[in-house]
Order: C-alpha cells, then sequence, then structure tokens
C-alpha cells in the first residue's frame, strides 16, 4: 500500500513538472513576440506565429456596440514597422493566465498599452498556440480587447 500511494506521488508530482515546463515555453513564446513587437522587427514575431496566424481585435461602432475586426498578419507587421522610431511604445503584460491541453493551449493576458510612455489603453489578449514538433509552442490566433477605462 505504501509503494502504491508513493508512486500515485511521484506520477501526480512528475506530471506538475511537465505542465510548468509547458506553461513556461508558451510564455517564452509569448514574450519573444512582444520582443518583436516592441522592437517592430517583423522577424523576430514570424518565429513564434505560424504561417496561418489569425489577428483580431474587438472594438466599438458609433453606437458603442462591440464588433469583431480582422487584420491580415501583412498588414499587422506593415503598420508595426512603419511607427517611427521616435515614438516609445509598450504593452506591459499585467497578469496571466494559461492553459494547456496537450499541443494545444490558451492564454490570457490583460495589459496596459503606453505610448511615450503614457497610459493609452489596456484590455486583454487570448492568444491560441499549438505546439508544432520542428518549431515548438506557435502563435494561430490573437484576438484583444481595448479600451481606455476600467483598467485594473
Amino acid at each position: 500500500m505504501k509503494n502504491l500511494v508513493m508512486a500515485m506521488f511521484l506520477l501526480i508530482c512528475f506530471d506538475a513538472v511537465g505542465q510548468n515546463g509547458e506553461e513556461t515555453e508558451v510564455r517564452r513564446t509569448i514574450d519573444r513576440f512582444f520582443d518583436g513587437f516592441h522592437k517592430q522587427d517583423s522577424l523576430i514575431i514570424k518565429e513564434t506565429v505560424s504561417e496561418s496566424i489569425v489577428l483580431q481585435t474587438i472594438a466599438n461602432n458609433e453606437q458603442g456596440e462591440a464588433l469583431v475586426k480582422s487584420q491580415e498578419f501583412s498588414a499587422f507587421l506593415k503598420s508595426l514597422v512603419g511607427i517611427p522610431k521616435t515614438t516609445k511604445f509598450q504593452e506591459v503584460i499585467t497578469d496571466w493566465s494559461i492553459q494547456i491541453d496537450g499541443p494545444m493551449a490558451h492564454a490570457w493576458t490583460d495589459y496596459e498599452f503606453k505610448v511615450d510612455d503614457a497610459f493609452h489603453h489596456c484590455g486583454v489578449n487570448s492568444f491560441q498556440l499549438v505546439k508544432d514538433a520542428e518549431k515548438g509552442w506557435q502563435i494561430i490566433y490573437l484576438i484583444d480587447t481595448r479600451r481606455k477605462t476600467d483598467c485594473k
């Protein structure tokens, strides 16, 4: 009986260590994405995303109703590298929640966005990732919210 309890305990510990390692890798992928984002380096960003990535944001129309806007990845990269080098921008992740099931992961990140060190907006990012056998974790879907009020 003692051996059975010990075996169960070890299995639970090894599973928790494996899960934490995967969470670290998911977070590392997202951190690398933002590293490229802040450096305006499309090559770094491309290392972290799948070729078929979907980018969306939830915005409000003139009546204040929510609507989903899609953006082509190439247009995203073009707008990013087009930001003047004199403009400082930073997306600061303020909280993380990562869930993993085998080769699929979801990361929910609260954030604040600053332009020239001043608050611009806040919101939440929702990342969907898939683990590629060769490339590791790759972002396949990113949707965010943006608001000026009710920030933590």
